[in-house]
């Protein structure tokens, strides 16, 4: 996740957010936010709401999903590390059933910590 410096931070070429606009939109359409065309988007965050977007990964991962800090490359202001994020599918997710697996996948993120409002 580049930072530009200005307290906004973007993921995979997507416009950078500031901590309100990341707010307003939710962590899951955040992270999630794609340039796929939206047939090939199974969760599409440009159709989600913050409440729409909680209630389907609260629906689909009851226990949660998780996210790990596996690995810190770098100390402030920009720290750079490594993630898990996995949970459990025990409920539908998008029309497709639940089967119970772990589901989980891994990334690297930068994260430009400022004292900035």
């Amino acid at each position: 996740m580049p930072c530009n410096g200005t307290n906004a931070c973007c993921f995979a070429g997507m416009k950078p957010l500031t901590r309100k606009e990341w707010t307003a939109i939710g962590g899951y359409n955040a992270f999630l936010a794609t340039k796929l065309p939206p047939e090939h988007r199974i969760y599409d965050p440009d159709k989600e709401t913050v409440d729409s977007g909680m209630s389907t990964f609260l629906t689909a991962f009851p226990r949660g999903f998780a996210i790990e800090v596996l690995d810190v490359y770098s100390g402030p202001p920009r720290v750079a590390f490594k993630f898990r994020h996995w949970g459990y599918m025990e409920g539908p997710f998008k029309g497709h059933p639940p089967h119970g697996q772990r589901i989980e996948f891994f990334g690297v993120c930068i994260f430009h910590v400022s004292l900035a409002a």
